[in-house]
This record gives C-alpha cells, sequence and structure tokens, in this order.
C-alpha cells in the first residue's frame, strides 16, 4: 500500500510516510549574488522536534532530494513540519522557508503528492505544547456597597513544551488581561528542566466596569467582548534573552457567572501567526500517506479476529473472510499488511497462504508464468518476507550496499566483482533464512510440482521467483527502503546497484538460467552474463534452493560476521562515580551489531565500551524526571545500567525496538524494572534502598518466537474494520453476486456483474459476507459510543 518515490513499496510502515520529492525556485538567503550557489537540505519536524534529514543537495536551486522516510508516531503532536535549510560551513545552517502541516489536515493529503509554497521561517511562530487552564467569572462586593466582578485564572499544568538545544526547557508563563485600554500581567515561577511543567499557580484581575446592586445594571456587553485572557509561555534564558514557546487566549465572555472553566488549550504562534508574504521563496513537493487508528478495547475485536483466523481452515478458500478481504480490496495494497500481521502473530499465516498459491495455481495455464501477477498469494508472500526477512536482508547485503565505487566506466571486472560478492552471499545465506520463510518456500515448492507434474523446473521457479525476484533483488535496487542504508545511495552508486539488481533478476527467471540468455540493453552484459550460465554457478542456486525449501539440512558457513543493526550520535550517562568537574552526560557514538552493543568517542574510533548482547537483561524507557531528559533509555546488563539519550522521540523508539529484538530470547531477563535512577542511596521510583533491590515495574512483554517483531493485534484488526468500512459497497455488491448465484435457478446475470469477484461456493460466500457485516455494524456501533471525546478549550 504505502509507496514512495521512485515507486517501490517500503516494508512494514504503519503511522507515517513520507517522501521528499524535490524542491523549486528556492529563494535565496543572503542576496541574490549566491542563490546560484544555495547548497540545501530538508528535515522533517514533529512540533520542534527534528526526526529526520535528507542529503545535503548541492548547487541547485531546484533540487531533486528523492529520499524517503517512514516511522511510527511515538507521541502526541500537532504538526508535520518540513524545513529546507541552505548550508553553511562557517556559520549556523540557514533557514530557507518551511511548510507545516496540523495533524488535523494530514489525512487530506495522505497518498497524493502536492506542491506546497515554502512559508517563512519565524522564531515566534515555532510553538508546540498546551497548556492546563481554569478559569472563573464571579461578583465581588466593594466597601461601598457598588458591586463589580474579577477573574481568577488558575494556570495548572503544561505538557509537551519543546525542547531548548536538545535540553528540557525552564519554562515559565505569564498571564495577562488585556483589553482596549488595559494589559495587566502576572507571571508564574520559573520550573527548572522540565517540558511538563506543574505550576499550580491562580492569579486574580479585576474587571474595571461595576453596579450597584439596587439597580441590577448588567455590565456591558461590549467591554466583556474586548476582553480576552492572554497566557504566554517563556523559557527562561538568564543572561541572554528568554525565547518565546507560544501563548494561548481565552475571551473573557465565554466565561459564565461564577461558573468554572476548565480546558486545555493547544499553544499558538504569537499573533495568531500572522503569516507575512512567502511568495519567493520556492515550493517542496511531498508525498506522504498518514495512517491513524482509533481502537477499541480487545473484547470488541476478538468476533472479527476469529472469523478471520479461521480463514485457512474454510472450503473453499475463496470463500473465506480473508480472502474476501483481498478480493474487494485488491486496488489497495495496503489491505494485506494488517492481514498478514495478525495471520502471522496468531500461526495461522503459512496454512492460508498455501490455500490462496494451490487456488492460483489452479487457473495458471503455463508454468513459466507461475507467481509472476500481482494476487493476493504474491501480495501475502511479499509483504511477510518484509516482516519477517527484516535481519535476514542485514546480515546477507548490508555490507554489499554500502560500496563507494561505482561501475559507471563500465569496466567489466569491477561489475563482475560486485555481482559475485552479492551472489556468494546469497548462495551461501541459506542457514540464516527464517524457518517460516522455508516453510513457505516448501509449500509453493510442492504445489508446484502437483500442478506441473512434468516440468522439472518448476520446483525451483516456484521459489526463485520470491526469493530473488521479490526479496534480493528490490532490497538491493533500493537499499534505503529496506534499511540497509541511511540515506539513498548517489547516481553512480545507484548505477551500480541497479546492475546488480538486474544480475539478481535473472537468477529468478529460472528458463534464463537453463534455456537461454536474458536481454540486456547493455551489450558488455551479454557476456558477463554468460558467466552465470556456467554449471557450477546453477549448481549453486539450486543448492540454494533446495536448502531453503525442503527438509536438507542447513549448514552454516562458518563464516558470518558482524553485522551493524544501527549506529549513531547519542549522550550516554557517565558509568559509576562522577570525578569533581566531569560532565554528566557525554556524546558517544552508539553501535550496535548482532553480535555486541559499544559505544566510542567518535565514529570509527575504538569502542570506549563493549556489552555483548547476551548479557542483556532489559532494554526500558527511562522516566523523564530521573534526569530531567527527554527520549531517555536503559540497557540493564550484568554490570550497571547504561542509560542512553537519543537525538528525538523517534530514535529512542527505533533503539528500543533494534535492541529489544536482539537480546529478547536471552536468559536471564529480567521481569521487573526501575524506570529511574539510584541515586542518594535510593531508587528514586520506589525508594528502595538497595542498589540490588528488583524494579519495581513490569519490563514491557515480548514474544519469543521466530518473528523478530510485536504485533499489536487490535490495532491491526481495526485497520482492517476500516478498509472493509471504506469498501462497504463493493461487500454488498458481492452479495447481490452471491445472492444470485445462489437462489436462482434459471437464466443468471451477466458474468461481468461479478466476475471481478471469486465465488466458488455461493452460499458459503454469501455466509461469510453476512457475518462480517454483522461484525463491522457492531463495531461501528462502538465506535459511535466512545466518539464524545473531550476538544481542546472545551469544558
Amino acid at each position: 500500500l504505502i509507496r514512495s518515490l521512485p515507486g517501490l513499496r517500503v516494508p512494514d510502515a504503519n503511522d507515517v510516510l513520507f517522501a521528499a520529492g524535490e524542491a523549486k525556485n528556492l529563494g535565496s538567503v543572503s542576496g541574490p549574488n549566491r542563490q546560484r550557489d544555495l547548497c540545501t537540505f530538508c528535515t522533517i519536524s514533529l512540533d520542534q522536534e527534528e526526526v529526520f534529514r535528507t542529503k545535503v543537495f548541492d548547487k541547485s536551486v531546484c533540487p531533486f532530494y528523492g529520499e524517503d522516510f517512514y516511522f511510527e508516531i511515538p507521541r502526541p503532536f500537532q504538526c508535520l513540519s518540513f524545513y529546507v535549510y541552505a548550508k553553511s560551513v562557517f556559520q549556523r545552517d540557514l533557514p530557507v522557508g518551511k511548510v507545516s502541516i496540523r495533524k488535523d489536515d494530514l489525512c487530506k493529503y495522505s497518498g497524493k503528492e502536492n506542491w506546497f509554497s515554502l512559508q517563512t521561517v519565524d522564531p515566534n511562530s515555532e510553538v508546540q505544547g498546551k497548556v492546563h487552564l481554569e478559569m472563573r467569572l464571579s461578583e465581588v462586593i466593594t466597601e461601598n456597597g457598588s458591586t463589580g466582578q474579577h477573574i481568577s485564572v488558575r494556570i495548572i499544568e503544561c505538557k509537551e513544551l519543546p525542547l531548548i538545544s536538545g535540553q528540557n526547557c525552564d519554562p515559565y508563563a505569564t498571564v495577562s488581561l488585556v483589553g482596549p485600554a488595559r494589559s495587566d500581567q502576572k507571571k508564574t515561577k520559573v520550573k527548572k528542566k522540565t517540558s511538563n511543567p506543574h505550576f499550580e499557580e491562580t492569579f486574580f484581575f479585576e474587571v474595571t466596569r461595576s453596579y450597584s446592586r439596587r439597580t441590577q445594571f448588567n455590565v456591558e456587553e461590549e467591554d466583556i467582548e474586548k476582553l480576552e485572557i492572554k497566557v504566554d509561555l517563556w523559557n527562561n534564558e538568564n543572561l541572554a534573552q528568554d525565547v518565546f514557546l507560544g501563548e494561548t487566549r481565552v475571551p473573557v465572555k465565554i466565561l459564565q457567572s461564577d461558573h468554572i472553566h476548565k480546558a486545555w488549550y493547544l499553544l499558538q504562534p504569537k499573533g495568531n501567526g500572522n503569516k507575512s508574504k512567502s511568495d519567493d521563496l520556492g515550493s517542496l513537493r511531498l508525498k506522504l500517506t498518514y495512517i491513524e487508528d482509533t481502537v477499541l478495547p480487545s473484547a470488541c475485536y476478538t468476533p472479527l479476529c476469529t472469523l478471520l483466523l479461521k480463514s485457512p481452515d474454510v472450503k473453499p478458500i475463496s470463500a473465506s473472510a480473508a480472502h474476501i478481504l483481498g478480493d474487494i480490496c485488491r486496488e489497495r495494497y495496503e489491505v494485506v499488511l494488517p492481514m498478514v500481521r495478525l495471520l502471522l502473530h496468531n500461526n495461522r499465516f503459512v496454512p492460508f497462504v498455501s490455500a490462496v498459491a494451490a487456488l492460483e495455481l489452479d487457473n495458471t495455464q503455463e508454468a513459466n508464468t507461475i507467481f509472476r501477477g500481482n494476487s493476493l498469494a504474491t501480495r501475502c508472500i511479499d509483504d511477510m518476507m518484509k516482516i519477517v526477512g527484516k535481519n535476514y536482508l542485514s546480515v546477507t547485503l548490508k555490507r554489499h550496499t554500502h560500496t563507494h565505487t561505482s561501475c559507471v566506466d563500465a569496466r567489466i571486472e569491477n561489475l563482475q566483482g560486485y555481482v559475485q560478492k552479492v551472489f556468494s552471499s546469497i548462495t551461501q545465506s541459506s542457514s540464516n533464512c527464517p524457518p517460516l520463510m522455508c516453510d513457505v518456500f516448501r509449500s509453493l515448492r510442492h504445489l508446484a510440482c502437483k500442478r506441473f507434474p512434468g516440468d522439472p523446473h518448476v520446483q525451483y521457479s516456484a521459489v526463485s521467483s520470491f526469493v530473488f525476484l521479490r526479496f534480493f533483488a528490490v532490497a538491493v535496487l533500493s537499499p534505503h527502503s529496506f534499511q540497509l542504508r541511511s540515506h539513498h545511495p548517489d547516481p553512480e552508486i545507484s548505477r551500480t546497484l541497479t546492475l546488480i539488481s538486474k544480475t539478481i533478476q535473472t537468477l529468478g527467471s529460472w528458463g534464463s538460467l537453463s534455456k537461454k540468455l536474458s536481454s540486456f540493453k547493455e551489450t558488455y552484459m551479454y557476456d558477463f552474463f554468460k558467466s552465470f550460465q556456467e554449471e557450477k554457478c546453477i549448481e549453486k542456486v539450486k543448492k540454494f534452493l533446495d536448502e531453503i525449501s525442503s527438509n536438507v539440512s542447513k549448514e552454516s558457513s562458518g563464516l558470518e560476521d558482524a553485522v551493524v543493526l544501527k549506529e549513531g550520535e547519542v549522550q550516554k550517562r557517565a558509568q559509576g562515580r562522577k570525578p569533581p568537574g566531569m560532565k554528566t552526560f557525554k556524546k558517544r557514538w552508539l553501535r550496535l551489531t548482532n553480535r555486541e552493543l559499544s559505544y566510542h568517542k567518535h565514529k570509527g574510533k575504538d569502542a570506549d565500551r563493549t556489552i555483548n548482547v547476551k548479557n542483556i537483561r532489559a532494554v526500558e524507557k527511562v522516566d523523564e524526571s530521573a534526569f530531567n531528559r527527554k527520549n531517555m533509555f536503559q540497557v540493564v546488563h550484568s554490570e550497571k545500567p547504561l542509560y542512553v539519550q537519543a537525538g528525538n522521540c523517534v530514535e529512542a523508539s527505533e533503539w528500543l525496538e533494534v535492541l529489544s529484538q536482539v537480546s529478547r530470547c536471552n536468559e536471564g531477563r529480567l521481569a521487573t524494572f526501575h524506570p529511574s535512577n539510584y541515586t542518594s542511596g535510593a531508587w528514586q521510583c520506589c525508594q528502595s534502598l538497595s542498589s540490588n533491590a528488583p524494579g519495581c515495574k513490569p519490563c514491557t512483554t515480548t514474544m519469543l518466537a521466530n518473528l523478530q517483531l510485536d504485533i499489536d493485534c487490535d490495532r491491526e484488526a481495526e485497520r482492517i474494520f476500516s478498509l472493509l468500512s471504506a469498501n462497504d459497497t463493493k461487500l454488498q455488491s458481492m452479495e447481490d453476486a452471491c445472492a444470485s448465484l445462489a437462489v436462482y435457478q434459471g437464466p443468471q446475470r451477466e458474468p461481468e456483474e461479478y466476475s471481478k469477484f471469486t465465488i466458488q461456493e455461493p452460499k458459503e460466500t454469501f455466509h461469510t459476507l453476512k457475518q462480517l457485516r454483522n461484525i463491522m455494524e457492531e463495531l461501528q456501533r462502538q465506535h459511535n459510543s466512545r466518539n464524545d471525546v473531550r476538544q481542546y478549550g472545551s469544558l
């Protein structure tokens, strides 16, 4: 479903995908004379927190970035923003402009390419967070007997204020009653090192107009309409100018006399974000996909999950709920992923995909066209391989996709060397192939031989069409999309990877190996490819396919190298006792392989410390209050916990995921952990005095299985419900087709009215459709009953 430039599907993306296409007509940041020398890059931010950035594009006012990023959004946010910066060597990078899309508007742009005009980057408009207020308008009687009104404003707390220079801010608030002729301002105390300050301060403001109780003369309406309560949030900078964090304005007229108004308000830019003209800043082309799910309690999804998980047992498979879902949403690729994840989690994937593959083979007439279409079976297996085979790809290919030499000069020996390395890595990797992938390949091989018993090559082409064409070749062609590279390769390296990918594709076309040469646009590729028709190469491919698709024992080559799973710059807390004058946190380069976790002073330097991944006992988040820092996590191992601060919330989430994956099967994993730190002789979370005291909070549960991922079945079921609801008219059409086929014995409707559906047994299919309909109606009722959600600025 989720597609990005240049058209390859990104695997396993759940919440947001963004593709940065290109910018055009970028304005100059320091005068027209330097415009042609503009070197720019683009960043992505959740509110004011940068989470990704592109590579620098040299000397162009119309740069083509062509990069895509996908990530789970791990926290609440207000805006998704894209900034274009001009790279500077000797000074701070200068902002060219930005595109900011509010969360509520993301759905309008989801799944589409759009050109967005760049807006001016104004420091007073860069805000995030919310403030909790309680206000009351009350009558007061003065000493002379006249009656007036005063307003009490209680500022309770703020949440999700931005980081300042990567650290928690020192916030304070000013509270003002403003009108045409007045501006009374009061100020809270400064709260140190927190993005979620609790103020709990109340301020009182007198309303100047008063009246006599005996005349019952009301306050003039227009006076109230002109007054408003303004709350500004600031970061205390001590010696420098304080930094504006945001404001909110509440009209006094909404307050009813002697009634308490209590609400959360989103912080807004200064002056309501009035935009200056910025037509000359250029524009940015973006394509983004955003998915947001409102997930109900687990019990609500039990009937839907039960019906879907029964699918492998339904005869024929075309009458099952899972097949019906794929049938009515065949134009939408996104329908397959949640269904695959749900089946994987419940160990029902292999029987289901075997049944749909058998159905596809029944309709395949030629052995050389086996599994070449975009069918439900091929889409399911594609997604399965990208989920289950993620680590397999890293172990097999990652070191080869970081080549820095190109073959643009058409030197055949360069290309042959690279292809031979990739070829050897793949054909010697059978011991690393995930067991579930082997189970699927074994089933496909058996089904293909049964369907075409007279073809000796079909047992191999059934497997090679997936593992070479749809798995390895695509990953080599687009390594960034499979997390094999942090950025898209440059054009020269891309050319090398494209040629390697084309060669791997030919290995998937079994006929080209056994019968004839594949055609290449490049004339020199003809002679080059001859080497892969040699008997020894064919035998290596056959041996590899045998090992991953049969009961032949797989022997490890014994040459497994350490594979880098993730690395990046972090802030690490000093281990042990801190000497006087030593910084508590220091920048370090954190590096994780499938063997060890290490940190270094700089990238490429020797490790300061190494931790064997087998000694990791828990990987958990750290409460912000422990060190007054966001995005903290801890690695609990045989010695003292390692406390680390990631660069942003997405980085923290990714570190937690990959560390949990690599250590989840370790012996001696902890059941509990301490979410805070041990200081001043006690754990700050539970006040236990012993540094060896058991944890006070349960560890995050992990799934000990062949699949190295956690799946939220409720979330997947909600997505399936959303897709079914969006295709309700097709469900109805399928019901009508089933009723026609099942009821009428005479002349039936024209085939085109129902030929787009696979209906083998109308009565059984109709029964499943009615079950789906009843489940959907009940889920919709559950959603409707929970739609009364409190809005910001409401009671």
